[in-house]
């Protein structure tokens, strides 16, 4: 796989003075020498094979990580890619908490990377899970069992629209927040909006 040229448009992001300065150069080494193309999305370093996400690098204040987009697809022989919460389906992360862990990890990063560009260029796809295998938030089952034209309106959105108000509604620790939340969004379900729809 021939090299890839770093893009200008995104060198910012990398000499920006900042923590992690050293390894995110490094990581952006690795990910270039398999070829994918360097854009800027999310306001992050993301890599592309025709059009395709296939990596990112981002930064936390514990770590930085390089982010596989179809992350729950691959082998993971190391057993070091992390699913960031029980709700991210697809994609998960290979975290570094020092410079000599990402020089430590070139090679299997770079292995990692090839493999996700195989499995893209294969058209595989991560199945996700149906919207009916969400829980629904017993708030919000209360106000669909009472109010016919909110169900409706809800079981006509996308399933995405659908899946980000569940998950939205049951992030929420106590019955009152749910109780609000679900309060806030019935108007935009009646109208047949997702959550972030204007």
């Amino acid at each position: 796989m021939k090299k890839s040229k770093p893009n200008p448009k995104v060198d910012w992001y990398f000499k920006k003075p900042r923590k992690w300065k050293e390894e995110i150069n490094i990581l952006r080494d690795v990910i270039l020498s398999c070829g994918l193309v360097e854009e800027l999305k999310w306001g992050c370093p993301c890599y592309t094979l025709e059009d395709k996400n296939i990596v990112l690098i981002h930064v936390f204040k514990e770590y930085c990580a390089v982010l596989f987009f179809k992350g729950a697809l691959l082998k993971d022989e190391e057993n070091i890619l992390i699913q960031q919460t029980k709700n991210v389906q697809s994609g998960r992360q290979m975290r570094f908490i020092s410079l000599d862990e990402v020089k430590e990890l070139k090679l299997v990063l770079k292995a990692y990377i090839n493999e996700a560009i195989k499995a893209e260029k294969a058209g595989l796809k991560v199945e996700f899970k149906k919207t009916s295998e969400y829980e629904i938030p017993e708030e919000f089952q209360i106000r669909l069992d009472e109010d016919a034209a909110l169900k409706k309106a809800f079981y006509s959105l996308t399933p995405g629209r659908q899946r980000g108000y569940l998950l939205y509604f049951s992030g929420a620790k106590q019955s009152k927040t749910r109780e609000t939340r679900v309060e806030k969004y019935i108007k935009h379900i009646l109208n047949g909006k997702g959550m972030d729809d204007k």
